[in-house]
């Protein structure tokens, strides 16, 4: 039996993985669902249009015929500041020299002594003694003068130099704009592809992420918003970005660079504690097993970098070269998921929450929440179903630290698609609309008891709406006990056919 169909072993910390040319073939992509995956993601800052409108019409067949719901991500390339090319490909930099970064349009290709940068504002957003990172931060420089077009250097770390390398500003500064006319053009292949989360690279304020959201409605899309966290402004603005956001992704790679390494692990922490506590969701990403694009098992440092994020109380974590370029996609997938499970085993994630009996709710629908998880935290409850229209109660439930797992029991496909991403929530289709109000409970307690989810004498609770099918009306908790399993196992009746359906769905 699937070890993700027992309650015990259930992970609860949900994986983004990446497609690109390893995950092409049909083959591959339907092992990595198979594996896990709850979100693939796109990077639209590779392949073409076409490409990844074959991608996301792939993922959707598959994930249809497993019966499996699956997120689906797309990650607009957003201004990243790149030197352009050299003659040879290739320049080597030693310590101490000079360098110049070229802004001018007519810039021809770079050599030992210089390279054009497009990035037209850069001579406007440095000044003498300011620290520039190229590489990741592999290249250190340190501006000497600004004149005209060129920003001259002195190489403070040489190496070797490739085309198209990121540049950064140590602390941040670069003013480039969060979307670029790309992104607006890819904001609307979103819309048209349907995609569940944009994510908008290098936001600096809610203003960013704003803006992406209204495009993106304007376009006739109806994903949530993720703002990637790259830029030491975006730290300084982060409780208004969490605000205006659905989603909050600690991308490591370019904001280690800007903030510094040591202040990284402090920072991932309190970035997901803070998108926590504003019942939104977090994202850790970058080089999590990155060991494994070209070896089929992790070094032991990238499993302690998962288990503690893990612990740290993150959503989900993301695989992005692993899967997308990597040699072994799905056993990155299996390794990752794994390493989350034995993270979740230990008493820090399993010990439910403590509770602050002086927070004032704002919506009955939150307080519904808030107290079907304390409750079941505290009474033995062995499963939690959340009837939900857009998957706002099933959301702020899994803002609560507890090992009792939530499913989104609806009608839409694109909230069973949204709730993949949220940590301890497991999505199934499921009409009140279309149910006689008197088997809403016992069918659905028969769905669980037919995957041996919950057996006879277990509790489940239940949210529900007094009006049904109204998105936010949240009223009513209920706690129910399995009964008998001849009463269980009963298949007389009409619904048959409809708790199949469900029972298909829950396999994931």
């Amino acid at each position: 039996m699937d070890p993700y169909e027992t309650t015990e072993l259930r992970r609860r910390t949900k994986i983004v993985a990446t497609l690109g040319p390893a995950t092409d073939d049909p083959q591959v992509l339907e092992s990595l669902l198979l594996a896990g995956a709850d979100v693939l993601r796109l990077n639209f800052s590779h392949g073409t249009t076409r490409q990844n409108s074959d991608r996301v019409r792939q993922v959707r067949e598959i994930s249809a015929r497993i019966g499996r719901d699956v997120g689906l991500m797309c990650d607009l390339q957003g201004p990243k500041v790149r030197i352009e090319r050299f003659a040879r490909g290739v320049a080597v930099l030693g310590e101490g020299q000079r360098f110049t970064l070229d802004t001018a349009p007519d810039a021809g290709p770079g050599d030992e002594s210089r390279v054009s940068v497009e990035y037209r504002d850069l001579v406007k957003d440095v000044t003498p003694g300011d620290m520039l990172l190229l590489d990741d931060g592999q290249i250190v420089l340190e501006v000497h003068e600004v004149d005209g077009a060129e920003v001259r250097c002195w190489v403070q770390r040489g190496g070797t130099l490739t085309n198209k390398k990121g540049l950064n500003k140590q602390g941040g500064g670069l003013s480039a704009p969060a979307l670029s006319e790309k992104d607006r053009l890819d904001i609307g292949l979103a819309a048209q592809l349907g995609m569940d989360y944009v994510s908008v690279s290098f936001a600096r304020n809610a203003a960013d992420i704003e803006e992406a959201r209204d495009l993106l409605r304007a376009a006739g899309g109806h994903g949530l918003i993720c703002a990637k966290i790259e830029r030491a402004e975006a730290v300084k603005n982060i409780e208004e970005i969490i605000d205006a956001s659905d989603v909050i992704m600690v991308a490591r790679g370019d904001l280690a660079v800007e903030v510094g390494y040591a202040s990284m692990t402090s920072l991932q922490k309190r970035l997901i504690m803070e998108t926590r506590n504003r019942s939104k969701v977090s994202i850790t990403a970058t080089q999590m097993l990155e060991s494994m694009i070209n070896n089929p098992s992790p070094t032991r440092a990238e499993v302690s970098d998962v288990a503690n994020a893990v612990m740290d109380g993150t959503d989900a974590v993301m695989l992005s070269a692993e899967t997308a370029i990597g040699r072994y996609p799905a056993e990155a997938l299996r390794t990752m998921s794994s390493l989350c499970i034995g993270a979740e085993r230990h008493e820090t994630v399993r010990r439910p929450e403590s509770y602050q009996p002086e927070e004032i709710f704002s919506r009955v629908d939150e307080a519904i929440a808030l107290a079907a998880m304390y409750t079941a935290n505290h009474l033995n409850v062995k499963a939690i179903i959340a009837f939900t229209e857009s998957g706002s109660t099933a959301l702020w439930m899994s803002r609560v630290r507890s090992d009792i797992p939530i499913f989104a029991f609806t009608r839409h496909e694109t909230t069973r698609r949204r709730v993949t991403l949220y940590r301890g929530v497991y999505p199934a289709t499921f009409d009140v609309c279309e149910t006689e109000p008197s088997e809403v409970y016992r069918t659905a307690i028969q769905v669980l008891a037919s995957e041996r989810i919950v057996s006879k004498g277990d509790r489940v609770l239940f949210t529900a709406g007094g009006q049904r099918g109204v998105s936010g009306g949240t009223d009513t908790l209920q706690i129910l006990e399995v009964g008998a399993e001849a009463e269980l196992g009963d298949r007389s009746d009409t619904s048959i056919a409809h708790r199949w359906e469900l029972s298909r769905r829950l396999r994931a």
